[in-house]
């Protein structure tokens, strides 16, 4: 199924961006839409539930974003220096070292590549239908019997704030059907 961006776009910066789009939110929405594409995924939730995920995530800015905190908050996590920089806020090294197999791109050396658009976009997708980050997937939630935006956010982070990133994924999947 093709996205229709006009329509995307128009839906969108109506429901969840107060009338307005910058060039850098679209810029961070392309790559992933781009990445879905490049998959040649179908599921219109999942990818739903991934820009939810993102918009929450990023505050709403769409672009993959340092991880809340000074150098020495930072340095002062168990998973320093694999803090979160990217669209999800990935974290840990064993999860970088994920990202290596499946991109080829060696973000353990150079932990600042998960952050650049297109690197950033393949992780979303890619851990979320994998259930990389806590074992729950894409397809738990959503399948040919289920549609659960509400547990949906187990994939990332248990409950927390589960409604909220709920609400963002209807309006995307609005936007996106």
């Amino acid at each position: 199924m093709s996205i229709k961006r006009g329509k995307f776009y128009d839906h969108i910066r109506g429901t969840l961006f107060n009338g307005k789009l910058t060039a850098q939110q679209v810029d961070g929405m392309e790559a992933i839409l781009n990445e879905w594409e490049a998959q040649e995924l179908t599921d219109m939730r999942w990818l739903a539930y991934i820009l939810g995920t993102v918009y929450h995530e990023t505050a709403k800015r769409m672009r993959p974003v340092k991880e809340m905190g000074g150098e020495v908050y930072l340095r002062s996590k168990k998973y320093y220096p694999y803090y979160g920089r990217d669209f999800v806020h990935t974290t840990w090294k064993a999860n970088y070292e994920k990202v290596v197999k499946f991109t080829g791109i060696d973000v353990v050396n150079n932990p600042d590549l998960i952050a650049h658009l297109d690197i950033a976009a393949k992780v979303a997708i890619e851990f979320m239908i994998k259930g990389y980050y806590t074992g729950r997937k894409l397809a738990h939630y959503f399948n040919a019997t289920t549609t659960d935006w509400l547990n949906a956010r187990r994939i990332i982070n248990g409950t927390d704030c589960a409604a909220l990133v709920a609400g963002y994924a209807k309006e995307f999947y609005e936007a996106l059907m």
